[in-house]
């Protein structure tokens, strides 16, 4: 025997609730079995949801969109940022740079080691790191560090953060989307509830088949256990 069960998507939330207000000529001119205050919570629930659900699903695409953006303008910048500091680096070892200079640049005078950049958070912050002691070692007279200078690092670093806070932004509209078409889920589910109980209730005294395909017909959706024979 299949059992009912409710939908477990919210396509299938939409599919189950369009089938009966579709129907509604089964349930409202030939005799209707479905209370008044059930169908007009049905329609604007059906259209809330809907507009959640398309809201979610064209911020995540641009979501998406920006996240590949994201990749290639991170590489970029994180090949300028170490490069910079490697040469700022080499130029210590040299002699050229001061090693007094380095915690300008956050770094210690003893240890010269490249920090890690492998995320964007470390990226960001070390950028704004070298950038600031480069221009405070210039501002004391120091000479720029070329080949990359700091301008150069610092109009890819600029990029990346720019697109960086887009896509925080974008993820943070994603996130209330979502949690939007979460908040109408429970609603949508009891007033699925209270229409497939009513259409079942209709058609109890109808033969197995008749009834479960009736049921079906607006909307209700069974399952089968594994191994059954699907017959009804």
């Amino acid at each position: 025997m299949p059992y009912r069960r409710l939908p477990k998507t919210d396509t299938a939330r939409l599919k189950a609730l369009k089938t009966v207000l579709d129907n509604n000529a089964i349930y409202t001119v030939r005799n209707r079995f479905i209370d008044w205050q059930t169908l007009n919570r049905a329609q604007p629930a059906y259209d809330r949801l809907l507009t959640a659900t398309e809201q979610y699903r064209l911020t995540l695409a641009t979501q998406v969109r920006n996240s590949k953006k994201i990749e290639r303008y991170h590489r970029t910048a994180l090949m300028y940022v170490s490069h910079f500091i490697q040469v700022l680096f080499m130029s210590v070892e040299r002699g050229e740079i001061k090693k007094q200079m380095l915690p300008l640049y956050g770094f210690s005078e003893e240890s010269m080691t490249l920090p890690k950049l492998n995320t964007p958070e470390n990226l960001l912050e070390w950028g704004q790191k070298i950038a600031e002691g480069e221009k405070q070692r210039i501002k004391n007279g120091g000479r720029p560090v070329y080949n990359p200078s700091i301008g150069m690092v610092s109009t890819h670093y600029d990029i990346f953060r720019e697109i960086y806070e887009q896509q925080k932004q974008l993820q943070e509209r994603t996130k209330r989307a979502q949690a939007a078409v979460e908040k109408l889920r429970p609603e949508v589910d009891e007033i699925l509830l209270s229409l497939w109980n009513q259409i079942e209730k209709h058609y109890e005294n109808e033969p197995a088949e008749v009834r479960f395909n009736k049921c079906r017909e607006l909307g209700v959706v069974y399952y089968y256990r594994r191994h059954e024979p699907h017959e009804l």
